[in-house]
């Protein structure tokens, strides 16, 4: 298959998650997380295609109505211990062997990210083709939850319980002082083709290449719902944007057989 520059989203959604079953299909605002993720890479300008592998019937159901490319995933590519990377490609591959034709850049989204700035998969794209760079994340700042102020909790001999200690010493007090650092959201991973089929067992991220880039949020920007208690936040953090004026638009209703959390 020959090259052509073209720039892939890659929705990656699980039906069997733990910690909220078949979290994809859980409701914000009466829509399936999924179809929020859908938008949103439909809306990028960065984005040639959108491509959707699932392993759950009613994930894939979402995918189809928005007319998206959609592929089964096989359960072997569906189990707890399956790596993202793996599952992108798996999508990637589906994608090129319908299409004859090679992608370059990949932006790989978790179909549970509720929400996500409007332009954050532009922004990585953009990054990614600039820089030339193997991949780019986006990140926010850890702000109070910094490593400066968390500490451990030991037993240290007979009696002595409960001791107090730092994670990292230090004598930073305020958090106007704390240095920078960031955690990754989730919100979007853009990888080079060719990193992204990089594969060494020892290194399970080695799809990520050595040149790795960072686009930054700010708190709240980007909420990944695991639990039920981050699906209430995103239904805070959603009504919060709305009164701002940057809540994601939703252009197309579901049907009704389509917004069922299972």
């Amino acid at each position: 298959m020959e090259s052509t520059l073209s720039r892939v989203a890659v929705i990656i959604a699980r039906a069997g998650s733990r910690g909220l079953p078949n979290k994809a299909m859980q409701l914000l605002d009466g829509r399936p997380l999924v179809a929020w993720t859908i938008e949103h890479a439909l809306g990028c300008r960065e984005v040639d295609a959108v491509v959707l592998t699932t392993d759950g019937p009613d994930i894939a159901a979402v995918g189809r109505w928005f007319g998206i490319q959609v592929h089964d995933r096989p359960a072997a590519l569906a189990a707890d211990d399956v790596t993202i990377d793996e599952a992108a490609r798996h999508g990637i591959r589906c994608f090129e062997q319908a299409e004859g034709r090679l992608c370059d850049h990949v932006a790989i989204m978790y179909a549970n990210v509720a929400l996500r700035p409007h332009d954050l998969t532009d922004r990585g794209l953009v990054k990614l083709r600039e820089t030339a760079a193997d991949s780019v994340q986006s990140v926010c700042p850890v702000g109070k939850m910094h490593p400066f102020w968390m500490r451990t909790v030991t037993n240290e001999g007979e009696g002595q319980r409960d001791i107090l200690g730092m994670h990292q010493p230090n004598r930073v007090y305020r958090r106007q002082d704390l240095p920078p650092l960031y955690m990754l959201d989730a919100g979007v991973l853009a990888v080079q083709r060719d990193s992204l089929f990089r594969i060494d067992s020892a290194e399970p991220h080695a799809f990520l290449g050595t040149d790795r880039r960072a686009i930054v949020t700010e708190p709240g920007d980007v909420v990944d719902v695991d639990s039920e208690l981050d699906l209430l936040a995103a239904e805070t953090m959603l009504a919060w944007k709305r009164r701002q004026g940057t809540a994601p638009p939703v252009t197309r209703s579901l049907p009704d057989c389509l917004r069922a959390a299972s």
